[in-house]
């Protein structure tokens, strides 16, 4: 009977095990679709003679992505990290037998966790199209993926990470950042404020397009009405809907577990919802009236809705999990000002920054992580984290000591400086040996012919049902 009774155990031990490895791999599923979402939003941006090359750039922001997660990025991010107190990973390089001893569950939390590392690199690469060599996007790509963003993971998410909020205890070998550590819980700060700090970074080097500044340190200029195609806004539009789709794997299934985490689980999505939906309608409004009335009446501009919903989206990132829905309503309102203030901001210091990734991802991202420490209640708290913290690590408005908003300011000060520094010694080189921006003429013509042997653009071919498709004229075409 005895043996019977541990055969049952060992079965639901099991069970549950296989069940939060296909939770993981689900979400990895939906982050990774959510490439799919940064392709249609920046090819709908960027101008038609740079479509392939924007296009590129997103299937191997996924593929060198990969390659690189493998051989160090995973490693140095979720490694053994006590050694160095927290800073940086030593272990689980290359997939090592050794480390991850044939668990289902390890090889989904790394696919889970290349997803993420994917989107970080994506965001820089839509901020600095229609300028940037290919030579430098995959060095910047490969040093992202492969250290800068590692790094970051290690101290926000790392169980013995600096900054991590996920130690389960806190000692004298591995202390909680003023008893609490920051509060991410999906990476508005990890991921996106990486991104967006990159980006800005990358943006400042390159100087802006020739579209939008004709006269070197003139001011920007806005785009011409017909710089994107046509199709510009279908693909905006989409590219925003997949990604909204996209961000319930990115923040559900950061609770990492779905055995006794579905309450956890579910909340975290309505609360992702109300953020994206708010920041939305707020955006799109408030964005109006800035603008003012054109010919007598006010305007609603698409792109203000689309990039409200990212801001909000970012924004509840961090906080998505310890927040009640009211306080995501509030968060993604808040949201649309920081949007729609920081790129105000970065026109007026001139940064051209192709798709708003930097307000978008930087300044909201920022926002996010402050949002979370202000937020937490002491039940959700203590639901997604550990619960024996959860009266002095709540947000400051439930009734927190404070410690929380302190390891928020702490942490993403850390990450600024560590992101900013090592981004200028990247791209600062690149530009140092002239390897950074496109020469004038291929600006001029575009990256597609110069890069990719396009050389006539997009041509109407027949079909054999006598309609036409669309194909590439590629060097030495007939057609």
């Amino acid at each position: 009977m005895e043996t019977v009774k541990q055969r049952v155990l060992t079965t639901d031990a099991a069970l549950q095990t296989d069940l939060d490895t296909m939770w993981l791999c689900l979400g990895a599923i939906l982050v990774f679709f959510m490439q799919t979402g940064f392709a249609m939003l920046e090819v709908g941006t960027v101008n038609k003679k740079n479509t392939s090359n924007i296009l590129l750039k997103n299937v191997l922001d996924a593929s060198v992505g990969s390659i690189v997660w493998w051989l160090t990025g995973y490693g140095i991010a979720l490694g053994g990290a006590i050694d160095s107190y927290g800073f940086i990973g030593s272990t689980h390089f290359a997939l090592n037998t050794d480390d991850f001893a044939g668990q289902g569950y390890s090889y989904g939390m790394w696919l889970f966790q290349w997803a993420f590392a994917a989107t970080t690199a994506t965001i820089v690469s839509g901020a600095v199209a229609e300028r940037c060599t290919f030579t430098a996007y995959i060095t910047y790509s490969v040093c992202l993926t492969g250290f800068v963003y590692p790094v970051v993971v290690c101290w926000g998410w790392n169980t013995q990470g600096w900054a991590s909020a996920w130690k389960s205890v806190d000692d004298d070998a591995n202390p909680l950042l003023f008893g609490c550590g920051v509060i991410d819980f999906a990476g508005s700060g990890v991921v996106h404020m990486t991104g967006g700090v990159a980006a800005l970074v990358g943006s400042a080097f390159l100087k802006p397009r020739k579209a939008r500044q004709p006269v070197t340190g003139g001011p920007l200029l806005t785009l011409p009405s017909d710089y994107a195609p046509e199709y510009g806004p279908i693909f905006q539009t989409l590219g925003t809907l997949i990604l909204w789709m996209g961000w319930y794997g990115f923040n559900g299934v950061s609770t990492l577990y779905i055995v006794n985490y579905g309450l956890v689980a579910a909340k975290t999505m309505v609360t992702t919802t109300l953020s994206a939906g708010t920041g939305a309608v707020t955006t799109l409004f408030i964005g109006s009236l800035m603008q003012g009335k054109v010919d007598g009446a006010y305007v609603l501009k698409l792109g203000d809705a689309n990039n409200g919903v990212l801001a909000g989206l970012v924004a509840i990132t961090a906080p998505c999990s310890t927040c009640e829905p009211y306080g995501a309503f509030i968060i993604g309102f808040g949201a649309a000002f920081v949007y729609l203030g920081s790129n105000a901001l970065l026109t007026a210091c001139k940064i051209d920054d192709v798709v708003s990734a930097i307000p978008v991802h930087g300044f909201c991202g920022f926002y996010g992580v402050i949002m979370a420490s202000l937020f937490a209640t002491k039940d959700n708290y203590a639901a997604a984290y550990y619960s024996d913290r959860a009266k002095d690590c709540a947000g400051v408005l439930y009734g927190g000591d404070g410690s929380s908003l302190a390891a928020a300011i702490c942490f993403l000060l850390a990450v600024i400086v560590w992101v900013a520094a090592l981004s200028c010694v990247v791209f600062g080189a690149l530009s140092g040996m002239g390897m950074l921006r496109v020469d004038p003429t291929v600006e001029d013509d575009g990256m597609d012919k110069s890069e990719h042997g396009v050389t006539g653009g997009y041509a109407a071919a027949a079909t054999t049902a006598g309609g036409a498709e669309m194909v590439e004229k590629d060097a030495g075409s007939n057609l």
